[in-house]
């Protein structure tokens, strides 16, 4: 039986804990886009956004779009536009000190998801935000990432949150509005409704 001790600090004393992983989830590592990962992305319509500040300090950001709307290159290369947010620019500003990005791609109704690990560059060639455009607006940056690595992930943890079990949703009217919890967090003024506020996002969505 391992020793407990109050907190681990080394990868042994971690590793000590556990039972050494399956030969399948070692080897299902690739170094590259298959088949099967270039059609998890082409159906993917959300993803998390996985960066760190020169610091050292970690963020991670939503990411979403028509299913697709991350563009296979080829099996080592993605494109991901920068579609209008709120211009606080973090995952954008991270990558200009560190370019390890990490990404988490999911689909409605698909409990396993895929991981992309690799180089983000930041690009504004006209070829490249061209390929993006919508409504007649195109991104003001593409994200080119050249993948290092990238698995499948097993289904466990959407099965225990029960993500897309529709029983298991809330309603959203049992947590406040954006509008009322930004104004108990920084004191704002007007509320804004959840209506407005979705009505408001729909003209800033292409």
């Amino acid at each position: 039986m391992p020793q407990r001790v109050a907190a681990i600090t080394t990868e042994s004393e971690l590793r000590a804990l556990y039972a050494a992983p399956a030969e399948r989830a070692l080897r299902k590592e690739l170094d590259h886009l298959d088949r099967h990962c270039r059609r998890f992305i082409e159906h993917s319509p959300f993803l998390v956004l996985a960066t760190a500040d020169a610091a050292g300090r970690q963020d991670a950001t939503p990411r979403g779009g028509d299913p697709g709307f991350v563009l296979v290159a080829d099996e080592h290369t993605l494109l991901l536009p920068d579609r209008p947010g709120n211009n606080r620019l973090d995952s954008l500003a991270n990558l200009t000190y560190r370019p390890d990005v990490g990404l988490l791609f999911m689909i409605p109704g698909v409990d396993e998801t895929l991981r992309v690990n690799g180089t983000a560059e930041l690009r504004n060639d006209a070829d490249l935000t061209g390929r993006f455009e919508a409504s007649r607006r195109s991104p003001t940056i593409v994200v080119r990432i050249a993948v290092r690595e990238a698995y499948l992930h097993c289904a466990k943890a959407l099965m225990r949150s029960r993500l897309w079990d529709s029983a298991a949703r809330i309603e959203r009217a049992e947590l406040p509005t954006m509008g009322q919890m930004l104004r108990d967090q920084i004191g704002s003024g007007t509320v804004e409704s959840q209506a407005e506020m979705v009505e408001r996002y729909r003209g800033q969505l292409y």
